[in-house]
């Protein structure tokens, strides 16, 4: 199994890649090759004297920033680590392609480089969701701002692929983010996916209000990408917030912390279970390869957990089960 991990891009590149690389090999029991794709002189500072094995390094002369615009990447930076890990997946490689970079631009490239898997009208991004009940995918969260019904069914259906195959979720039911819950709720868009997520899925539930995402019933969250990338970058923000007040309050007043004392076991294991770097990063989900974007501010924490959800998703077959998944249920709507 070969992995290609993008080492220019995000905030902490390119130290929180190669450590997070390195972090996996002694971690996980299975044989890994890891693939540092960037410039080779930084990549070679960062280990030190020595290659560890199961690492090789892919040198690129080129890096994408944030001001790049990402479906002009390919073409005006076609040496950049970015696409040249896609490239790899492509080339057969690599097996999966990481990247803590530039979004748009890992997604124009990989629909460019890798296709999309047969029926899929248009990729998108999922977001794992942990839960006291379990875990819940919410899909699109930014790919698709302007999606159409057909495009909602498809999410539905390889994210509930991907709830399965990756995190191990057998009963899953899929529900539509609305403002209501009522059927008559929404644009008229949304009025529309409702009515064709109600005839085409038998496990279909109806529309979740926002301030039910975390104990709804449904366990694959599905919207267009405004909304999906307005939601997760508010949870984000509020978990941050939420965090810093009760360590503001606890500074305040002697008896709050010695009550924190007694309770910091548990605020440590709430912190670490909605904490993105224990989940790794997202994957492109209807790209015929697998490629995985993670949050631009990732740690090596979050880049291991990245390689290992890339690890995961090439032994369960999750890309030849998503395209199985829609030709089954998608082959005539497409």
């Amino acid at each position: 199994m070969k992995i290609a991990l993008d080492a220019m891009g995000g905030d902490l590149a390119p130290q929180a890649a190669i450590q997070g690389a390195i972090n996996t090999l002694k971690k996980t029991k299975d044989k890994i090759h890891i693939i540092i794709v960037g410039d080779e002189n930084q990549i070679k500072s960062e280990l030190g004297d020595s290659i560890p094995d199961h690492i090789s390094i892919h040198h690129t002369t080129q890096i994408v920033t944030m001001n790049d615009t990402g479906s002009k990447v390919l073409k005006r930076k076609p040496d950049s680590s970015i696409v040249q890990g896609i490239k790899l997946v492509k080339d057969q490689k690599a097996d999966a392609f990481i990247s803590a970079g530039h979004t748009g631009a890992v997604m124009a490239t990989s629909l460019f480089l890798l296709g999309r898997i047969p029926h899929v009208k248009r990729p998108a991004l999922g977001a794992y969701l942990p839960t006291i009940s379990g875990g819940k995918i919410l899909c699109d969260v930014g790919a698709n701002p302007d999606a159409k019904p057909i495009h909602l069914l498809q999410f539905a259906i390889m994210a509930s692929m991907y709830l399965d195959h990756v995190e191990g979720i057998k009963d899953i039911k899929i529900g539509l983010i609305n403002i209501g819950a009522e059927p008559t709720k929404g644009s008229k868009m949304y009025l529309e996916t409702f009515d064709l997520l109600e005839k085409e899925l038998p496990n279909f539930i109806g529309n979740v209000e926002s301030r039910n995402l975390f104990d709804c019933e449904a366990n694959v969250l599905v919207c267009d990408g405004f909304v999906g990338n307005t939601l997760i970058k508010f949870a984000e923000g509020w978990i941050s917030t939420f965090s810093n007040m009760i360590k503001h309050k606890i500074k305040d007043r002697m008896r709050f912390k010695m009550g924190a004392w007694m309770i910091k076991p548990a605020l440590i294991d709430i912190q670490n279970q909605y904490d993105y770097e224990e989940h790794g990063g997202s994957p492109l989900l209807g790209v015929n390869g697998i490629s995985i974007v993670t949050h631009g501010s990732s740690t090596s924490k979050a880049m291991m957990n990245s390689i290992l959800l890339a690890q995961k998703s090439i032994n369960r077959n999750l890309i030849q089960d998503i395209s199985i998944g829609i030709d089954e249920h998608l082959g005539a709507l497409s």
